[in-house]
C-alpha cells in the first residue's frame, strides 16, 4: 500500500462550483504548495471528472470521492477500483455522508479497493457506525456527525466525546486503523483539538474550498501540527 503519513489534512473538494474545471487543479496546487512548505501531509479529493488530471499534476496524495463495488467490465456509470488506480490516485473515500452505502456495499468496496493496493477512508456518522465498519479493516475511518457538516462549529467543540469514543471503539476492533474526524473543522485550533482527542487528522471541505484565501486557511489549519 502507498505510504500515507499522519497526522494528515484531507481536503474533500465535493462538487462545489469553486472547483469546476480548472478550479480543481488550482486548489490542488495550493494544497501541494502548503504541504511542501510545511512538511505536513495534505491530501485532496477532487471531483471525479478531474481526478486523473489532478493526480497527474501534483505530488501530494489524491483520493477519489467514492468507489463502487464493481469489477471492471459491464458497469456503466460506476467507479471501479482499477479506474481509480489508473488515474494515479492513492485511494478513495467510501460512504461519505452525501453518498451513503449499506454495510455490505462498504465491505465489498473496501475489499476491491485494497486488492488494488489503494488506501481506504470509510466515513461514519456515529461511534456505532465506526465500530461496525471497523470490522471491514479499512485503513482509515473518518467520523463526521451529519448535523455539523458544513457548519461553523467543529465536532471537536460541539461533541468532543464522539471523537474520543470513536478512537476507542475503532482501536478495540483493530488497532491498525487510523481515525480522522470531520464536520465543522475550520481552524488550526480545531485540528489541534482533534489530535489531542486521539485522531490522526481531519477530513474537511468547505472551510478550505470556499475560503477567499485557501492558502492562508490551510496555513492556519496546520500551524499547531
Amino acid at each position: 500500500m502507498t505510504k500515507f503519513k499522519t497526522p494528515t489534512i484531507v481536503v474533500n473538494f465535493k462538487a462545489y462550483q469553486e472547483v469546476d474545471g480548472e478550479g480543481s487543479l488550482r486548489l490542488a496546487k495550493i494544497c501541494e504548495d502548503v504541504a511542501k512548505e510545511s512538511g505536513v501531509n495534505i491530501a485532496v479529493c477532487p471531483p471525479m471528472v478531474e481526478l486523473g488530471s489532478v493526480a497527474r499534476a501534483v505530488s501530494i496524495p489524491v483520493f477519489s470521492q467514492n468507489a463502487d463495488p464493481h469489477a471492471p467490465g459491464s458497469a456503466t456509470g460506476w467507479i471501479t477500483a482499477s479506474m481509480i488506480r489508473s488515474t494515479g490516485s492513492v485511494g478513495t473515500l467510501i460512504n461519505h455522508s452525501e453518498h451513503r452505502s449499506d454495510n455490505r456495499t462498504i465491505e465489498e468496496s473496501v475489499e476491491l479497493i485494497k486488492a488494488e493496493d489503494l488506501i481506504t477512508i470509510v466515513c461514519a456518522e456515529s461511534v456505532r457506525k465506526a465500530r461496525e465498519v471497523a470490522a471491514f479493516s479499512p485503513d482509515f475511518i473518518a467520523v463526521e456527525p451529519p448535523e455539523l457538516i458544513g457548519g461553523d462549529i467543529s465536532v471537536t467543540t460541539a461533541n468532543p466525546l464522539i471523537v474520543e469514543d470513536t478512537v476507542s471503539s475503532v482501536k478495540d476492533v483493530n488497532k491498525k486503523i487510523s481515525v480522522l474526524c470531520g464536520a465543522g473543522v475550520k481552524t488550526g485550533k480545531d485540528v489541534a483539538k482533534a489530535l489531542e482527542l486521539g485522531a490522526d487528522g481531519v477530513l474537511l471541505a468547505s472551510g478550505v474550498v470556499k475560503s477567499k484565501d485557501p492558502k492562508a486557511t490551510l496555513q492556519d489549519l496546520i500551524k499547531y501540527i
